[in-house]
Formats: structure tokens, C-alpha cells, sequence
């Protein structure tokens, strides 16, 4: 075993480990911040860093999780936003007092289109439930110029392997 540290090649080997585990990091659908406080308002940017296969994405799907009663999606230029609802079973009491009868259930960005070599930034603002150590899952799904990419996957409890195509997740924290 030949011994590398503290050579050019050595730090060159351990570049390439930085670059390849951030470029695997990117390699799907994210939402920052990662942790918010529960029970309270929080921006979501959901990063797309790549379209399908080579190919440019030209929708993005973020699925709701149970619990949100309070969607305001981003606008962006060269992109149309549609928002899905659906009407809860029993009202229940929202923000500011307001009972709430219907639901975002998704929220859907057609446009672009976004080059596979560039990356881009969605945003949503909402409302988080009072579920301090839940995990939020928005599953997202990318249709492209040609193809699609689904990234859905939620962990089930007590799985060992993280998924090839997590949702991305918000932890719920308690309020400081």
C-alpha cells in the first residue's frame, strides 16, 4: 500500500472525496432549512440541481404532509404555479383563528425549463403543526423534456439503508 498523505496526491484524493460526497448530497431534491420549530412559520426552499438524465426539467410536484393548513407558494419568473386542494373531512381551527375547511395538497411549477447543467431554488411558505420531533416528508417529483425523475422515499422505522430517492424532509423541533 503505497502512502499518500502529505503529498499533492494525497490531498488531491481527499478533494475528490469532498467533491464527490457534495455533488452525492445534490444528487436530489432537498429542503432547507433541514430542522424548524414547530408550531410555527417557515420558508422552504426546495433546491433542484439537475433535470433527467441530461434532459431539462420542466415541472416540479411538491406533495403536502398531513398537518400543514397554511401554504403561500414562491413565484418565479418563466414558470406558472398551480395548487391542488382538498377538503378535510371535520373543519379544524387554522392561523389566526380561522377554522379551515380545505387543505394544499400539492403544489405544482410548469416552466422553465431548467437546464440539466444549472440548478435552481423553489420556494414555499407554511405553516408547521405543533409536532416538536416529527419528520415532515414532501415527497417531489421532477417531469422533464424528456423523463422524469420521483424522489418519494420515505425511510420506514428501523431501515438501515437511507433510500436512492429520499423525499425531502423537514425536522420539527421545539420552539426556542
Amino acid at each position: 500500500m503505497m502512502r499518500v498523505s502529505g503529498s499533492w496526491i494525497g490531498s488531491a484524493i481527499a478533494a475528490a472525496a469532498v467533491v464527490a460526497s457534495w455533488e452525492a448530497a445534490l444528487a436530489h431534491v432537498t429542503v432547507q432549512p433541514a430542522d424548524a420549530p414547530a408550531d410555527s412559520y417557515a420558508r422552504l426552499t426546495f433546491t433542484v440541481p439537475h433535470g433527467c438524465n441530461g434532459s431539462a426539467t420542466t415541472v416540479l410536484r411538491i406533495r403536502l404532509p398531513e398537518g400543514i393548513l397554511s401554504v403561500k407558494p414562491q413565484m418565479k419568473p418563466g414558470w406558472n404555479v398551480d395548487i391542488k386542494s382538498r377538503k378535510l373531512e371535520a373543519p379544524v381551527q387554522g392561523p389566526h383563528g380561522k377554522t379551515v375547511t380545505d387543505v394544499v395538497e400539492e403544489v405544482i411549477w410548469r416552466g422553465g425549463p431548467l437546464p440539466d447543467n444549472l440548478y435552481d431554488t423553489f420556494g414555499l411558505v407554511v405553516r408547521l403543526p405543533d409536532k416538536a420531533g416529527q419528520s415532515l416528508y414532501f415527497p417531489a417529483e421532477q417531469e422533464c423534456e424528456q423523463g422524469s425523475q420521483r424522489w418519494t422515499e420515505i425511510p420506514q422505522a428501523g431501515q438501515a439503508d437511507k433510500p436512492r430517492a429520499p423525499a425531502p424532509v423537514v425536522r420539527l423541533k421545539a420552539k426556542p
